[in-house]
């Protein structure tokens, strides 16, 4: 049975039944995934824990006597101010960059979007990088992460406000415009390097590779509940979403404000990746590369591609920064490098696909 494309205002698209069996079957494997990878991850490190030890000192925490608990003196504080923080900021982070590429190819109608393209990630470095040379101390350690979080916000807005014109804005002007705004921000990220002494060089060097080390519960509980609301925004707009794909046209036929959906969108993905990249540092290509993963597994609806990205994002820089800790004894690698290592072939894959498919949809 065909998908049933919207005949009027309120209508939207149902799957078909395959497709339904198919989603629901990588909902339940991205999630045992996940689950199986977190118990794994924590019990990794310099301190080895058994998954059985790691698993009794979750229970037990639920207030559950189930499982023995870390054997190590040390064990249950290593796992719970240690690990399971950076865990739980990986898990929000990886669903934050991959919601919001989802949310961006959809925008752009093009698989190849991600959300550095208004500009969001180099505006939060150079703003971090300003942070880091003049030594802003508005509120201690957070400043960076602040001027961060408000440097990505306000560049995207930037963007979005340059490349209107009679009150419409039309794609290619906007990715234009992004692409002028981003090299005035990686100037300017330039200059501060430039300013910089060898050590705040180092830090800004290492904020742009990314880092999910030092992560604390204090983090955890500033990125969550911004990550959630862009998630359950991106959600509520999948519809819309769905029918923008058939063009500005068809979306307006069915009642649909496209330039609202635009501008809340990119308010979305701006919020998603600000607080994604204000602790972590700019991740690359975790964006580009999940949501055109998913899109290949069970297609292009937006009710299901948003959610199972954020579900693989996760998954995705779980096993990242799993690597990143791990791969070297005494060693903590750049996440942001590991992701780019394999982000940068497969978007060279991804691009030669595309080309030899006239830039269809995977």
């Amino acid at each position: 049975m065909p998908d049933q494309l919207p005949t009027g205002r309120g209508a939207a698209p149902t799957l078909p039944r395959r497709h339904s069996a198919r989603a629901t079957t990588l909902f339940v494997v991205l999630a045992a995934a996940l689950v199986v990878l977190t118990v794994y991850a924590a019990g990794r490190g310099q301190l080895a824990i058994p998954a059985s030890e790691v698993w009794g000192s979750i229970m037990h925490r639920l207030g559950l006597d189930w499982g023995p608990m870390p054997a190590h003196p040390q064990g249950d504080n290593t796992l719970w101010q240690v690990r399971f923080p950076r865990i739980a900021m990986a898990i929000v982070v990886g669903a934050a960059l991959s919601s919001a590429g989802a949310l961006m190819q959809g925008i752009f109608g093009n698989p190849l979007a991600e959300p550095s393209v208004v500009g969001v990630s180099t505006g939060a470095a150079f703003a971090a990088a300003i942070v880091i040379v003049f030594q802003i101390q508005l509120i201690g350690s957070w400043t960076v992460a602040l001027f961060a979080f408000a440097g990505g916000l306000i560049t995207t807005l930037l963007v979005y406000a340059l490349s209107r014109s009679d009150g419409r804005t039309e794609v290619v002007t906007l990715v234009l415009t992004g692409i002028a705004v981003n090299a005035v921000c990686a100037a300017g990220l330039a200059l501060m390097i430039f300013l910089g002494d060898t050590q705040e060089r180092e830090q800004i060097v290492f904020w742009q590779l990314g880092s999910l080390n030092g992560s604390r519960w204090e983090h955890v509980v500033v990125v969550t509940p911004l990550v959630v609301v862009g998630l359950i925004g991106s959600i509520l707009m999948a519809r819309k979403l769905d029918v923008l794909a058939l063009g500005d046209r068809a979306a307006r036929h069915v009642g649909i404000d496209v330039e609202r959906l635009r501008l809340v969108a990119i308010v979305l993905v701006a919020l998603l990746t600000a607080a994604g990249v204000s602790f972590a540092g700019i991740i690359a290509f975790v964006g580009l590369v999940v949501p055109h993963l998913i899109r290949m597994l069970v297609g292009p609806g937006h009710r299901v591609l948003v959610p199972a990205s954020a579900l693989a994002g996760a998954v995705l820089l779980l096993g990242a920064d799993l690597i990143a800790r791990t791969a070297m004894t005494g060693a903590d690698l750049p996440i942001g490098m590991l992701t780019s290592l394999v982000g940068g072939p497969f978007f060279f894959w991804l691009l030669r696909r595309t080309r030899k498919t006239a830039g269809g949809w995977a």
